[in-house]
Parts: structure tokens; sequence; C-alpha cells
């Protein structure tokens, strides 16, 4: 994976506050080799491994309920990239009910199939793809959409100078994230005054760290921790 040049980065990243965890990554372009590198292979194994389990939970999702086994989405990724995400739907189609694009642990729009798939973190498996494609890493902030982008503060820009990932440290610590909310009277305002800005710490946390060995600890610990 290459860093982007600062000076081909969008003017929003073009700060003092960003430019500190630039200089940061620019030390460390062998790790972030192994990092593609790794991505590449794994995922390449994962799709292979996981063909089988993917095809029994799409068929899973379809009996569920109406509308397509897939949810695409758009996503913002390094340098500010749009992206479509992939996951396994876990949500009715069609429902207007709400207008947030996060959801609590009692959002009425998720199906039975997809409370478990959200349980253990199974709708995101088709995300290996993305990985595949480069839009995405195993180990990264995870990507937020675009309307979340732009509450960004200009240092958590930082964020968008690597792939989103898969997992992180952050996803670890906030994965019962919708039982959080729960009983929040906007659940929005709440995820964009709250919890972003401790989201954001954590992974402006793991830049600092980052290495390509603190990544696998990272993957362990995501097998680790899901369903707990």
């Amino acid at each position: 994976m290459l860093l982007p040049k600062y000076s081909a980065l969008p003017s929003q990243f073009q700060n003092d506050e960003v430019k500190k965890y630039y200089d940061i990554l620019s030390k460390k372009k062998a790790d972030l080799f192994f990092k593609r590198l790794f991505d590449l292979f794994f995922s390449i194994v994962l799709i292979i491994v996981l063909a089988l389990p993917m095809i029994v939970i799409a068929v899973l999702v379809k009996k569920d309920s109406d509308g397509p086994v897939f949810f695409r989405q758009r996503r913002v990724t390094v340098g500010g990239k749009i992206f479509k995400i992939f996951k396994f739907r876990t949500m009715c189609v069609n429902d207007n009910s709400k207008n947030s694009q996060v959801t609590s642990g009692n959002d009425s729009r998720i199906t039975k199939v997809g409370h478990v798939l959200r349980k253990y973190r199974l709708d995101e498996l088709p995300q290996v793809f993305n990985v595949l494609s480069g839009d995405m890493t195993f180990v990264g902030t995870r990507p937020e959409v675009e309307r979340y982008v732009e509450k960004y503060t200009p240092e958590m820009y930082a964020t968008l100078l690597m792939p989103a990932g898969v997992t992180s440290l952050t996803s670890i610590q906030f994965r019962n994230e919708e039982e959080i909310l729960n009983n929040a009277d906007d659940v929005e305002k709440a995820y964009i005054e709250e919890v972003l800005p401790q989201k954001m710490s954590f992974n402006l946390n793991y830049i600092e760290k980052f290495n390509f060995f603190y990544d696998i600890y990272i993957m362990i610990l995501t097998v680790v921790k899901v369903g707990t």
C-alpha cells in the first residue's frame, strides 16, 4: 500500500493536524507495503475458504425477507475516495421510517437473520472483496458514510490517510455500539456528538502505533472478541 503524496491530498487534509500523522506514516513505508501484500494474499485465501459459508448465508438472507442478498452503500476511504462497501443485507428494504444511517440494537428495521449476522459480524464477510480491490484493508478505520465524514474535525481527516478497515481496536471497543445507542432520544445526534469523537480518538491512536505486526495482533484479538 502506497501512502498518497501529501500535495495530492484534498485541501481539507492539508493542515497541521493531518501532517503530524502523515509524517508518522511516511516513516513506515515497509509496514505499509507488507500490509497491502498481506491484504492481497489473505483476501484471496478467505474468498476460497468462505465461499460455501457465504453461499449459505446468502440463501438465509434471501429466505428471511424480501430484497437483495447484498447491501451496498457509498462510503469514504483513503484520500477521501468514494467506494461502495459490500455487506450481507441485515435490514428490511423500503423502510423509510428512519433516515439515520446508524442503528440501535432495538431498531425495528433489522431482520431476524440480520440480528444473528450483526452479533457475530458475519454481515461483514463480503468485505473481503473490498479488501482485494484495495478500497479496504483488514485493519484500519471503519468506513463512514459521506454525511458523517463532513462532520470531521481537521484532525479526523488523518484517519483517511490509509484505506478503510474491516476491523480495528475501535471496532472491538465499540462492538456493542448499537446497544450503546439504544437509550438515545436522537440516535444520529448521539452518534455524531458522542460516539464518533470517541471512535476517532482510538483510530488516531492506531495510526501512531501502526506497524504490520500490530495489525496481526488486532486481527487475532478481533476473532477472540467476536460474539462476546
